[in-house]
């Protein structure tokens, strides 16, 4: 903490001046006309838009001194990893970031994990592990790269955070070439300002000296700050632009699908289901497949081995994790009816779902199912626990069986098989009795993994009262039934 009257290290971003400033000044010392004129039929896929520049700051300077809601960490797979960016954020942050960390147990690379700030500006720390660059395995690192920008992008909105400050993420250990990688933070952190633009206020590029020209050489093609500027840039822009996201295009990869692969567009429908079937098995993509229909009939008789079943269970829920990947979801995430919290007394990822915040009846339930997927994917792959506030449901927070039923059937085996326990906070003798009755005639194997939890005393003797954020609805209903006690742990302001 800084002496009574000393002035602050840290920085606030809305002192720093935007990337459109420095530009409109220089017009204006210039005496420039300001009025953009460029021909209309000439465009570059990143058109000048004065109000996405108006959310972009690039400055010289420590990450790790931004005041704003996150900042980014740019570390290896076990996040022990010591280059310039988390030297000096965990310098700043103290020593209860270390210990936080180690909760994490690693971050996958292209992946995107949460922290508190503790002693920082910044509440958060967002935690990305960087791929190593070896040119003769470049689309993979492109992807990987990609994924780290977009991941980290993606749990600021889910968080609703308003600010973002980036370190550069392809940090020198890592070898990957500084232009390259600038390439794909700029337009991705562009594509995703385009599509989510309103969950951002703010986003800031933190770089050192030697990386300051690149990012100023390079900011004008995909943040170009006048129609005079964005027609000069054109020329600039790299042939791989990638897509409607920013994601690298693999062009030899690319599979076409149309309703009947293999059958001209000027076919009859009438020709029947033979025709057909003789184009699609003809089809090299169909070959890869099989006889679908046939594999069905035998799943339906069976016959199948219990190892296809498995491989077309696989094969379904990837279909459902790449929809939930590619969905907008942040009308589902606002309503903060599941979310991660910290650790049990074992060390397991806790996660919570508040059931009162879950209106069954006017939001899209399979939209619902394709963010617990999207949510859940990264967390399910090791040992976890589910905390599910039943606390002042009413009919309209029910989730029927038939939603839980599909969703049991859709996710991957290691949900089940890494979800330890489900704490029921607050049951009511109606919810016991459809609880008992859908895990023994629907879904096996979840009845002994359910513990019904009366009180926040008794969840505290499973999950200390410091790892788990409480909705205050939760608190004040849990101290008029069985008394105050939890005013050592205030809850959560975000909730």
């Amino acid at each position: 903490m800084d002496p009574l009257g000393a002035p602050s290290q840290f920085v606030d971003i809305d002192s720093l001046p935007g990337w459109a400033d420095a530009y409109e000044a220089k017009q204006l010392d210039s005496h420039q006309n300001p009025t953009e004129k460029a021909p209309v039929d000439v465009r570059s896929p990143f058109p000048y838009r004065k109000d996405i520049n108006a959310k972009i700051i690039l400055w010289k300077g420590d990450v790790a001194l931004l005041n704003c809601t996150a900042i980014v960490n740019t570390s290896n797979e076990s996040l022990t990893d010591k280059n310039p960016v988390s030297e000096s954020i965990s310098m700043h942050a103290g020593p209860d970031l270390k210990d936080e960390l180690q909760k994490l147990k690693g971050c996958r690379t292209g992946e995107a994990k949460l922290t508190k700030g503790f002693n920082l500006a910044a509440r958060f720390i967002i935690h990305t592990v960087g791929p190593k660059y070896k040119s003769r395995y470049r689309t993979a690192a492109e992807s990987s790269l990609y994924s780290c920008y977009r991941n980290v992008l993606q749990l600021a909105k889910e968080q609703a955070m308003c600010s973002v400050g980036f370190c550069v993420i392809n940090s020198l250990k890592r070898c990957y070439p500084l232009e390259d990688a600038t390439h794909i933070a700029l337009r991705t952190v562009r594509r995703f300002l385009e599509i989510h633009g309103e969950t951002l206020e703010k986003v800031v590029f933190a770089v050192s000296e030697l990386e300051e020209a690149t990012y100023q050489k390079l900011l004008p093609l995909y943040f170009p700050r006048s129609l005079e500027e964005e027609l000069q840039s054109l020329p600039y822009l790299p042939a791989d632009i990638g897509n409607a996201e920013g994601e690298p295009v693999v062009p030899e990869r690319q599979i076409r699908i149309t309703e009947k692969p293999g059958v001209p567009d000027d076919a009859s429908d009438e020709e029947g289901l033979e025709a057909d079937l003789a184009f699609i098995g003809s089809h090299a993509f169909a070959r890869m497949e099989g006889d679908v229909d046939k594999q069905r009939r035998l799943i339906l008789q069976g016959q199948l081995s219990e190892a296809a079943l498995q491989k077309q269970h696989q094969r379904n829920y990837n279909r459902w994790l790449c929809q939930a990947r590619a969905e907008d979801l942040s009308d589902i995430a606002s309503l903060k009816a599941l979310y991660q919290t910290g650790v049990d007394n074992c060390g397991r990822t806790v996660m919570v779902v508040v059931g009162r915040n879950i209106p069954v009846t006017l939001i899209d339930m399979e939209k619902a199912l394709l963010y617990f997927i999207h949510v859940m994917d990264h967390i399910a792959v090791k040992e976890y626990v589910l905390v599910y506030f039943h606390t002042l449901t009413n009919d309209y927070n029910q989730l029927d069986s038939n939603f839980l039923k599909k969703l049991c059937d859709v996710v991957d085996a290691k949900y089940k098989r890494n979800l330890k326990a489900l704490y029921f906070v607050h049951p009511t003798f109606r919810s016991k009795v459809s609880a008992w009755f859908f895990t023994t005639f629907t879904v096996s194997g979840l009845k002994d993994k359910i513990h019904y939890v009366e009180s926040l005393q008794q969840l505290f003797t499973a999950i200390p009262p410091e790892q788990i954020d409480l909705p205050p609805f939760v608190l004040e209903y849990d101290a008029r039934e069985n008394g105050p006690y939890y005013s050592s742990y205030p809850p959560s302001p975000d909730l």
